[in-house]
């Protein structure tokens, strides 16, 4: 299994950022797959999932402003991050979640990609 993330950056407060993971080593199309980030000196926060049927789920920290989305062609699980805060500033990961569980529950993850949120 890789999950290899990338999209991330250091963007203004109010700004956007795309992040994806490229998915492989594992049926992708009937998996459900989670982003969870880690800010520094905080533990790991789970932030969106979405499963096999399209069913999307988000934290409250991030709810009307990251949408997840899914292209079982390409094998990728994309985050949209729009109106980002400077307390959005953390390291990303996409996860794969384990089979028939919460999308707070992973069996493998990804190396994650940095996004600071700064002026």
């Amino acid at each position: 299994v890789q999950l290899v993330e990338s999209g991330g950056g250091l963007v203004q407060p109010g700004g956007s950022l795309r992040l994806s993971c490229a998915a492989s080593g594992f049926t992708f199309r009937s998996s459900a797959m989670s982003w969870a980030r880690q800010a520094p000196g905080k533990g790991l926060e789970w932030v969106s999932g979405i499963y096999s049927d399209g069913s999307t789920y988000y934290a409250d920290s991030i709810r009307g402003r990251f949408t997840i989305s899914r292209d079982n062609a390409k094998n990728t699980v994309y985050l949209q991050m729009n109106s980002l805060k400077p307390e959005d500033t953390a390291r990303y990961f996409c996860a794969r979640v384990v089979p028939g569980s919460l999308p707070d529950k992973y069996d493998y993850w990804g190396q994650g990609t940095q996004v600071t949120v700064s002026s």
